[in-house]
């Protein structure tokens, strides 16, 4: 019971860090890693899919704003029109080889989030967003690893 409790909490924790909300899950997953509340696998399978659930809501918000405009949004939670077109605009230079960054703090999740204004195909998404947080959760665990 408490490997699922540690693998709930995680996923959690990947999720939310993921979307646009400030949030972390290094640290969970680093913590959780050392304590052994749960597989080391399981852990990691289920960061990385919870963290590229996360990017994948952000995808969907883009593309609502896309379809409905910025303009239905509350003010409060509406994006900065320029710089939106700017970030749409580095994007489009760019690439796809951008969202194989999507793990990085900061610039990470509104990059998940443009992605999804300019209507970039789910299925590649998914696949280059998966890859590179599953590659930083593989990090942590083999650097974990060493430590240890």
């Amino acid at each position: 019971m408490e490997a699922l409790g540690a693998l709930a909490g995680m996923a959690a924790a990947a999720f939310f860090a993921a979307t646009l909300l400030p949030a972390q899950s290094e640290a969970v997953f680093l913590g959780l890693l050392a304590t052994g509340a749960a597989d080391p696998l399981a852990l990691f399978l289920t960061a990385s899919l919870a963290n590229t659930a996360g990017s994948a809501l952000n995808w969907q918000l883009g593309r609502l704003i896309a379809r409905h405009g910025v303009e239905r949004l509350p003010a409060r939670i509406r994006p900065d029109p320029a710089g939106l077109l700017r970030a749409q605009g580095w994007f489009e230079r760019f690439g796809w080889p951008s969202l194989l960054l999507a793990w990085l703090p900061i610039v990470g999740d509104p990059l998940t989030f443009v992605a999804g204004t300019l209507n970039y195909p789910l299925g590649r998404f998914l696949l280059l967003v998966g890859f590179g947080k599953a590659a930083r959760y593989a990090a942590l665990w083999a650097g974990y690893g060493a430590m240890a």
